[in-house]
């Protein structure tokens, strides 16, 4: 995925750096927005919801749930193909046209420099990048033919509906970090093409060629390699980074994928 393919499988894609928190985020959204306002990137969406947290009350040892308000920020291209949710403790770039690794890293860069401006950052605590393939076969092909023997499933006559094939690795991650992991996991399914429940678009619109409402068979590769500890707020060194993590991320897509594939997608 370092090279372009002319019809390349990427549908959707996200780049995140998770940071110390900045408890009055809000106070500064604002000056961040129009950094990147100036950058192209014009739509401002606040974001609320809700998350379960389990707290334990002094002097009690049960453990009790309560419903907490997370607020995000979206702050989206005019043309809705890419953009950025900014959190308390995270910047995340995210994009359905998807073109290369070289244009899509410097993007986050750039909004986590302008986020630097603003708040002055300390360090950061993660860096990730997750990518969604769509592996939809052609008329007359099955899905098959696209994947690696060792994820066609179990087989014995029965209509399958839903398989999932899930593999977790330790990696050598670059320059900050000395070990990464790397979660690859393939869905089969027969419904429209969507989305992990943990992984949706929110403010994008998608490419036409993956609007697909209707109930097909096909696979989705689902690519998720990051690290974590304590890095300082080296941009050259996050680049850096970045870049290894996604050189790993297609060592495991080639692993993932056939030679029929590549003919398709090349």
């Amino acid at each position: 995925m370092s090279e372009k393919m002319s019809n390349a499988p990427v549908y959707y894609t996200l780049a995140q750096v998770q940071f110390n928190p900045v408890a009055a985020m809000a106070k500064y959204v604002d000056e961040v927005q129009d950094y990147l306002r100036r950058e192209g990137y014009t739509i401002f969406e606040p974001q609320q919801g809700t998350h379960l947290r389990f707290v334990t009350a002094p002097g009690q040892a049960q453990i009790e749930p309560q419903v907490a308000p997370i607020i995000s920020w979206l702050i989206t291209k005019g043309d809705r193909t890419a953009g950025f949710i900014l959190s308390p403790s995270s910047i995340t770039f995210h994009t359905t046209h998807y073109e290369t690794s070289h244009e899509f890293i410097p993007e986050l860069l750039r909004g986590l420099k302008a986020l630097h401006k603003v708040v002055e950052l300390d360090h950061v605590t993660r860096l990730g990048l997750r990518y969604l393939d769509a592996v939809l076969p052609q008329s007359g092909e099955e899905v098959d033919q696209y994947l690696a023997d060792g994820l066609h499933g179990i087989r014995f006559g029965a209509t399958q509906r839903y398989a999932l094939n899930e593999a977790v690795f330790e990696t050598e991650s670059g320059p900050l970090l000395p070990r990464g992991t790397l979660v690859a996991r393939v869905h089969r399914m027969v419904s429209p093409l969507g989305y992990p429940p943990d992984m949706v678009p929110n403010g994008l619109v998608q490419m036409s060629k993956f609007e697909i409402k209707d109930a097909l068979p096909h696979a989705v590769i689902d690519t998720d390699h990051f690290v974590e500890g304590r890095m300082p707020l080296d941009f050259d060194k996050i680049g850096e980074q970045l870049f290894a993590l996604h050189a790993t991320i297609k060592l495991v897509f080639d692993a993932t994928i056939t030679d029929h594939a590549r003919s398709i997608w090349a």
